[in-house]
């Protein structure tokens, strides 16, 4: 049975640009930064000191409360612990390793026991101490998203929709290390034990589609799920509804409809966490965009800059007007390029200018367009209205916190809104006039 989600968009997506070469290159920088907060919630505090030699996979940072750790993603020497730019845009504190190109690694303990006499409170607590998050765009604590599902959920569902235009790191993971996937998938079904266990993929996937399906009759219990290929579907609450049906309320959390989401990425570093004793010290990224020279999806270290990964992309043309961390419809443009790729980072968007993009006086025509896409049934137009006239009390009122910034409504705007923009500074209205 078919489940439409309300909405949805169907841009260009540009994927065949990174897909071409699929022998992954794997990027070693001469020096990484490594922030201390890569995930929801508190930052790491530092565990070493400038002088101290770090081996690869030792923990670097830790803290307490909604925080995992972070590790070295090289062996070397901390030069430096100082506050660095994020590709989020917020400036944070970082440890600076100058790599020693030796790669020793710290003492890690793998677990060869079969997955299903696994101990879920090992499996848990092996999930934090390797540093694993979502990988998705999210990263939320994968330990705590995990032990809150546990008894909750009967639906199990495995994310590789990758709905954004460019972006195919996880398709790419699928086409090359597709039973990663499935074994992280079957440790989780140990631990949260779901009914129902999901892997959904849209139908623009075709050769990782025919990678997964001849593995399945190995891992009973997994369906595979092809959708139609649409925007924002790889949404996890968008994803849920077309998954299962259910929609999840405003303001609830996927679990009040019996559902985990976990994205593929998410499954594979599980599986070599848990079973290989790495923690989450490299993942794959996508650069792409008709302004990088050599687009391709690369195995690259955590802490590793933006202009190195270009730089072993070809490097950058001379039309080049944007580089965004992320895609074209959720990305964040950055400024600086010497930003860090992080855990949650799954591609480097590199644009030339934009003939049809922003206007320099956008207006609102009032036709509704942007009303018709939106996933979330949300009131694109009102929401732009009262964020201008700072009006917390409608923002609230129109339900502005739901919004999933999938910018659905910017793409199909004729009046070329910046509303997407204008709606996280609603969206920080409302959490300032909440915190008074």
């Amino acid at each position: 049975m078919k489940h439409l989600f309300f909405g949805g968009i169907h841009p260009k997506y540009q994927k065949e640009l990174s897909t071409g070469i699929t022998e992954f290159q794997h990027i070693t920088p001469k020096e990484v930064v490594i922030p201390m907060l890569q995930h929801i919630g508190v930052p790491c505090t530092p565990l070493v000191k400038v002088g101290d030699h770090v081996l690869l996979g030792q923990k670097i940072g830790d803290g307490e409360g909604l925080c995992v750790p972070v590790h070295a993603s090289v062996s070397g020497t901390v030069t430096a612990i100082e506050p660095r730019p994020h590709p989020g845009g917020r400036v944070v504190p970082a440890v600076v390793i100058k790599n020693d190109f030796q790669d020793k690694e710290a003492e890690t303990k793998s677990c060869h026991m079969p997955i299903d006499q696994m101990d879920p409170d090992t499996v848990l607590n092996t999930i934090r101490e390797s540093g694993i998050v979502g990988m998705g765009g999210a990263a939320f604590p994968g330990n705590v998203k995990a032990l809150s599902s546990m008894g909750h959920i009967d639906t199990l569902i495995a994310n590789a929709c990758e709905c954004e235009p460019y972006i195919t790191a996880d398709d790419s993971l699928l086409r090359t290390a597709p039973e990663d996937v499935l074994l992280g998938m079957k440790i989780l079904i140990h631990v949260l034990k779901p009914e129902r266990v999901v892997l959904a993929v849209e139908d623009n996937k075709a050769e990782a589609i025919a990678k997964v399906r001849p593995l399945l009759s190995q891992y009973e219990g997994i369906e595979l799920r092809v959708l139609p290929t649409r925007y924002p579907q790889g949404a996890e609450k968008q994803l849920i509804q077309a998954v299962t049906g259910r929609e999840v309320p405003g303001g609830q959390l996927p679990v009040s409809v019996g559902c985990a989401v976990f994205n593929v990425s998410t499954y594979a570093a599980v599986y070599r966490a848990v079973v290989q004793g790495k923690p989450l010290t490299q993942r794959i990224v996508t650069i792409s965009g008709e302004a990088v020279r050599e687009p391709q999806n690369f195995v690259v270290r955590i802490g590793t800059s933006f202009h190195d990964l270009i730089e072993a992309a070809g490097g950058l043309t001379n039309r080049t007007e944007r580089v965004i961390s992320g895609g074209p419809m959720m990305g964040i443009a950055q400024e600086d390029l010497t930003v860090s790729v992080v855990k949650a980072t799954n591609s480097i968007l590199c644009l030339p200018e934009d003939k049809n993009g922003a206007a320099e006086n956008p207006v609102c025509i009032r036709c509704g367009k942007c009303v018709e896409v939106c996933p979330m049934r949300l009131q694109p137009l009102y929401m732009y209205r009262f964020e201008q006239a700072r009006d917390v009390k409608a923002l609230e009122r129109l339900n502005m916190m739901d919004c999933i910034e999938c910018g659905s409504c910017a793409f199909t705007c004729p009046g070329k809104l910046p509303l997407v923009e204008r709606f996280r500074k609603g969206k920080q209205l409302i959490k300032e006039a909440r915190g008074k």
